[in-house]
């Protein structure tokens, strides 16, 4: 792979994920952040990192509520390489129409083999009912930092666990297609001292899947992250924490690095490989589907995804 010239929007824990990552894989990497952070290619604004550093490829990890207002600032600035957005794309659904040519969305455990193995397992079956589970206890998320503080525990910042979460919505979508109609139940009931949401449980079907049910929180203190699917012939069980998928009674292991989907991920995009990467439209159906997620459980309602 070709060494490539990026910067890095944003330098929260992610931000620095990805710049950290980034220079692993042998690129150079500069940052944009209105911080006084510690790196030796520090900018301020973007306008000025665009024109002294011509970025082959730009992440855009800032907070979820400047995402379409930093993509607007690239435009207006001629900006057309590739770019790579930390998900969720938006925080609520845009009708702005971009013209960039090549934009992803960091949906990155579609790149999880995990992923990848099912989607080969199951490309020909009848799939007849999947389950997904995906918890963990915020205050533990970043021990670093006071979790009242992230962007997380604050809605107006485009936080809230169906948005933090949503790589369940969106690899979901990717297995087995864009939902028909959806019903949902969700908000904050603990006693965190956030107020964004902290559970919620979506049940919909597919033209593909008659029933999907999914349940993510923030409160889990037992980590778990797994699907199980049911086809007309085997039962499929995928987890994200141990690393192994299990059909009927034999198991599998995968070799895993904190790191690899990311990876695996940045190489795609840089290499042109799109099979595996999320685009800007299957991203916008996330937030489209996340909004009537949020409709479905403040009116107590099937939403129809017309």
């Amino acid at each position: 792979m070709i060494s490539c010239r990026c910067v890095v929007i944003g330098y929260g824990s992610i931000g620095q994920r990805h710049a950290r990552i980034l220079r692993k894989l042998g690129h150079y990497v500069a940052v944009v952040s209105k911080r006084n952070i510690n790196h030796p290619n520090l900018y301020h604004n973007i306008e000025e990192a665009l024109k002294k550093e011509n970025p082959d490829y730009i992440v855009i990890a800032n907070e979820t509520d400047k995402h379409e207002d930093t993509l607007v600032e690239l435009e207006r600035n001629g900006y057309n390489n590739k770019i790579l957005v930390e998900k969720p794309l938006f925080s609520y659904a845009s009708e702005r129409n971009f013209n960039f040519s090549k934009l992803f969305v960091g949906y990155n455990l579609r790149q999880h083999p995990l992923i990848k193995k099912i989607c080969e397992k199951i490309k020909d079956k009848e799939v007849i009912a999947v389950q997904a589970y995906v918890g963990q206890y915020l205050p533990n998320w970043r021990p670093e930092m006071d979790y009242t503080k992230s962007y997380s525990a604050k809605s107006d910042f485009g936080g809230g666990v169906i948005r933090d979460l949503s790589h369940e919505l969106d690899y979901l979508q990717f297995l087995f297609g864009e939902w028909d109609s959806l019903v949902a139940l969700g908000g904050k009931f603990s006693h965190l001292s956030i107020d964004s949401d902290d559970n919620y449980a979506i049940m919909y079907k597919t033209k593909r899947v008659p029933i999907i049910s999914l349940q993510m929180n923030y409160l889990d203190q037992i980590t778990q992250r797994f699907v199980i699917i049911n086809t007309s012939e085997d039962t499929y069980k995928a987890d994200f924490i141990t690393n192994t998928l299990q059909i009927n009674d034999k198991v599998y292991n995968f070799n895993m690095g904190r790191d690899t989907t990311y990876i695996l991920q940045h190489v795609s995009i840089l290499n042109n490989k799109s099979e595996f990467l999320c685009t800007y439209e299957s991203g916008m159906k996330i937030t489209k589907m996340i909004e009537a997620a949020e409709k479905s459980s403040m009116e107590k309602v099937w939403i129809i995804n017309e």
